[in-house]
């Protein structure tokens, strides 16, 4: 396997001295099989098990993985084209390589980012890697309390909510059950922002490959984190408080703006569909 940081993941494991000590790790985190997806090495034996075991089942997992990071890579280089300087990471997983902070900071320096994670092994990691960087943080915290996010001090010491944010909330809407509302949660972040806003997501689908996806979500059922697979009809519903949609609107992730028409490849093969709303 690859390492993103240059960390041999048992060794990191084993001696991380900033690793919270009262992690889970007897139950696989979505976060963290992701993280292991994309080739990181924020992950244990426990993750890399249940990951092995989906990609067992579907090896496009791989490919969706990252699909899913490089339209995160596209979304933020559009925001800050179109003049996004603020950036609210939602469920922003592992600090791999293409992270939100990095793709934006590397074209704008003083761009500033805020991390939101409730794994404490991500924020852990996330902090580690920030700790020299005064324009970017992690918070802890849980995507679906909207009010503790936006009013948590490190939010509001970062973002200015009068100006224009990109909010990203990327893989993971789809571990959100029905009854918590997901869009619900998409309009109260869409309320916290000015003219000018941005809100990008991604989302998993089982509408190519159903049986296997059924498959994939009974694994995620043994970990902390139970999968929601929803149609695109759903998906676009949750953006109903947006008035514009951003061309080319909602569709499988490699569509969405690519670099190269030569990479979408097969879209279905990505497992997720992306979109990113505007507030005039």
């Amino acid at each position: 396997m690859g390492i993103a940081d240059g960390h041999d993941e048992d060794q990191w494991a084993r001696n991380s001295d900033w690793r919270p000590s009262d992690v889970d790790i007897e139950r696989p985190s979505a976060a963290r099989i992701y993280d292991y997806l994309l080739d990181g090495s924020t992950n244990f034996e426990v993750d890399r098990k249940a990951a092995k075991e989906v990609l067992a089942i579907m090896p496009e997992a791989h490919v969706a993985a990252r699909n899913n990071r490089a339209v995160l890579r596209r979304f933020v280089t559009y925001g800050i084209e179109h003049g996004i300087r603020q950036f609210l990471d939602l469920g922003s997983g592992s600090p791999t390589a293409g992270n939100v902070h990095e793709v934006a900071q590397r074209l704008v320096p003083d761009a500033r980012v805020v991390h939101v994670d409730n794994e404490p092994v991500v924020v852990a990691h996330s902090l580690h890697i920030l700790k020299d960087n005064p324009c970017a943080t992690c918070i802890h915290e849980d995507i679906t309390n909207p009010d503790r996010v936006l009013q948590h001090p490190k939010t509001l010491e970062l973002l200015d909510f009068s100006q224009p944010i990109m909010v990203l909330m990327c893989a993971v809407l789809h571990f959100i059950p029905d009854h918590q509302q997901p869009a619900r949660i998409v309009r109260a972040y869409s309320d916290a922002l000015s003219a000018g806003s941005y809100l990008g997501l991604t989302h998993a689908t089982a509408s190519d490959y159903p049986d296997r996806l059924a498959d994939i979500v009974e694994i995620y059922q043994r970990t902390q984190n139970q999968a929601h697979l929803r149609s695109r009809a759903e998906i676009t519903a949750m953006l109903a408080s947006f008035k514009h949609m951003v061309w080319p609107g909602v569709v499988y992730t490699p569509e969405w703006r690519p670099e190269h028409w030569a990479d979408v490849g097969d879209p279905a093969q990505s497992l997720a569909f992306a979109a990113l709303a505007c507030h005039l």
